[in-house]
C-alpha cells in the first residue's frame, strides 16, 4: 500500500491502515485504535499522518483538532517530503487545508485525488463527511458517483460506497432513487450504518415515518450500538416517534442514548440532543413541562465544551440548549463572543462564513424566539430559509430551523406566510402528521373551524400507523 512509508512497516502496516479505513467506513469505534498501531508501526507514513487529522476533524471537536494540528506540524517539519508520492503529498496538502479552516477546499482538494485515484477510500470517505459538514448535496452525490464506475462490484467497500451515494441522492431530493440505492447497500452489509442512516433520511423526507420505526426495529442489532452512528440513528428514531405523536417514547429515546449522562457528550451527540428537545420546545408550555429539567444537564455539556467558533451549526444547537434551559445570558455571550470573532477577518476560513453569514443571524432568531419577539424571529430567519444548507447539516436537522419559522410567524400572527409556509410543507410531506396540526393551528387563528377539524382528523389518520409501529416490536433501549 503506497503511503505508508516505504519498506517501514510493510506488510504490517498496511493490513492496519486498511483495517483503519474499513472501520471508517462502518463507523466502528475501533477506528482511532487501528491507526494507532498503524501509525507505531509507520510512523512517518504520510497517509497515517493525514488520516489522523482527518479523524482529529471529523467530529467537529476544537480540542482535537487543536491535538491533530500540532502533532501534524511536528511530522511536517521533520519530513522528507521529497521521498512522498504525488497521492500522499496531496492528501498532506488536504490535511493542511483544513486544519487551516478551508473545509471547502479541502473537500475540493481530496476530490481531486478521486479524480487521479478513483479507489482512494479514505478521500473518498474523508470528502463525503466534508460535503455534510458544508451543506454541499451535489458533491455528497457526485463526489462518490463519480468514483463508482472505476469500482468492483464484488469489492467489500463497494456496498459502503453506495450507502454513501444514496445519502448524496437524498440529500440532492432524489428520494425514489436514493431509498433504492441505500437499501441495496444495507443488503450487501447489514452492519453499514450509513447506509441505514441513508434509507432512514429517504423515508422521513417522505414522511413514512411508520415504515421507518418498522426498518430500524428490523434492524437494532445492526445500527442500536457499538458505533459511531448508533445515537444518531437513534435521534431519527426520535423524529420518528415524534411524528407519532408518541412524546412518552421519544423522552425514552432520549433518556436512554441522548442525554449527556447516557452518551459520549460529543459534540455531533449533543448536537442531536438540543435539536430534539428543541422541537418539543417548540410545541408550547405542556411539552416543556413534559421535558422537565432534561435541559439542564445538556445546557451544561455545551458549557463546559468551550468550543470557540469553530463551528457554526454546533453553535446554534449549542444556543439551543441554553434557551431551552433558560439561560439567555448564556446564549448572549456566545453570540456576542462569535460576532466579535467573526467581525475580524478570517480569510479562507470557511467557518468565519458560515458564522457571519448563517450561524449569527440564526442564534439571534433563536434568542428573540425565546424572548418572545416573534416578529424579529421571522425577519431574521425568513431571508434565510433557502440558504441554510451553507453552515451543514441535513435537510432533517435544519428542519429544526425551519420549524421554528413556521411557529414564529404563527405566534407573531404573520399568518400569510404561516399559510404559504405550511402550503409549502404538506405539499412536500403531504404524510406529515406536524404538517396537518401545524395547519389546523392556523385555521383556528383565522376562524376557520371545520377546515381545523379537518386537519386534526387528517393528522390523527396520518399519525395511526406509526403508534402502531411503536406499539409493536420496539427497538431495545
Amino acid at each position: 500500500m503506497s503511503g505508508l512509508g516505504g519498506d517501514e512497516g510493510g506488510a504490517e502496516a498496511a493490513a492496519w491502515y486498511e483495517s483503519a479505513v474499513d472501520s471508517m467506513l462502518f463507523f466502528r469505534c475501533d477506528v482511532a485504535e487501528s491507526l494507532g498501531a498503524m501509525r507505531r508501526v509507520a510512523p512517518g507514513a504520510p497517509l497515517g499522518q493525514a488520516f489522523a487529522v482527518y479523524l482529529g476533524l471529523l467530529g467537529t471537536e476544537r480540542a482535537q483538532a487543536v491535538a491533530a494540528g500540532e502533532e501534524f506540524a511536528r511530522f511536517r517539519t521533520e519530513a522528507d517530503h521529497s521521498a512522498f508520492t504525488e497521492r500522499e503529498r496531496a492528501h498532506l496538502c488536504a490535511a493542511s487545508v483544513w486544519l487551516g479552516g478551508d473545509i471547502e477546499r479541502a473537500g475540493a482538494l481530496l476530490r481531486e485525488i478521486n479524480v487521479g485515484w478513483p479507489r482512494d477510500t479514505l478521500a473518498l470517505v474523508v470528502g463525503h463527511q466534508i460535503d455534510f459538514f458544508t451543506g454541499n448535496a451535489d458533491s455528497l452525490r457526485d463526489r462518490i458517483a463519480g468514483a463508482l464506475t472505476a469500482w468492483d462490484e464484488d469489492d467489500p467497500h463497494y456496498g459502503p460506497l453506495l450507502g454513501m451515494f444514496g445519502f448524496g441522492l437524498e440529500e440532492s431530493g432524489d428520494y425514489a432513487r436514493a431509498e433504492e440505492v441505500a437499501r441495496a447497500a444495507v443488503e450487501r452489509q447489514p452492519c453499514d450504518v450509513w447506509g441505514i442512516h441513508a434509507v432512514v433520511h429517504t423515508l422521513e423526507m417522505r414522511g413514512r415515518f411508520a415504515d421507518g420505526i418498522r426498518y430500524l426495529d428490523a434492524r437494532t442489532r445492526d445500527w442500536g450500538a457499538n458505533n459511531m452512528m448508533a445515537v444518531h440513528n437513534w435521534w431519527h428514531y426520535g423524529l420518528y416517534a415524534l411524528e407519532a405523536g408518541d412524546t412518552g417514547r421519544v423522552l425514552e429515546i432520549y433518556d436512554a442514548t441522548l442525554d449527556p449522562a447516557s452518551s459520549s457528550g460529543l459534540a455531533l451527540e449533543l448536537l442531536d440532543a438540543a435539536a430534539l428537545l428543541w422541537r418539543l420546545y417548540l410545541d408550547g408550555e405542556e411539552a416543556l413541562r413534559v421535558v422537565g429539567d432534561r435541559w439542564e444537564p445538556l445546557a451544561d455539556a455545551w458549557a463546559a465544551r468551550d468550543d470557540g467558533p469553530h463551528y457554526a451549526f454546533n453553535d446554534t444547537h449549542a444556543v439551543m440548549a441554553y434557551l431551552g434551559a433558560g439561560r439567555v445570558r448564556e446564549a448572549e455571550a456566545l453570540v456576542a463572543d462569535r460576532a466579535e470573532w467573526a467581525a475580524r477577518p478570517h480569510p479562507g476560513v470557511t467557518n468565519h462564513i458560515m458564522t457571519a453569514e448563517i450561524g449569527l443571524p440564526v442564534c439571534r432568531a433563536l434568542i428573540a424566539f425565546a424572548q418572545g419577539r416573534y416578529g424579529e424571529t421571522v425577519d431574521l430567519l425568513l431571508p434565510l430559509r433557502g440558504r441554510l444548507q451553507t453552515f451543514g447539516g441535513s435537510h432533517a436537522q435544519r428542519d429544526a430551523v425551519q420549524r421554528t419559522l413556521v411557529e414564529a410567524a404563527l405566534r407573531a400572527r404573520r399568518y400569510e406566510l404561516a399559510r404559504t409556509l405550511l402550503s409549502e410543507r404538506l405539499s412536500l410531506r403531504p404524510t406529515s402528521p406536524y404538517n396537518w396540526l401545524t395547519h389546523a393551528r392556523l385555521a383556528d387563528e383565522l376562524g376557520q373551524a371545520a377546515l381545523a377539524a379537518t386537519a386534526r382528523e387528517k393528522a390523527t389518520a396520518l399519525a395511526a400507523p406509526g403508534k402502531s409501529a411503536l406499539d409493536g416490536a420496539r427497538a431495545p433501549l
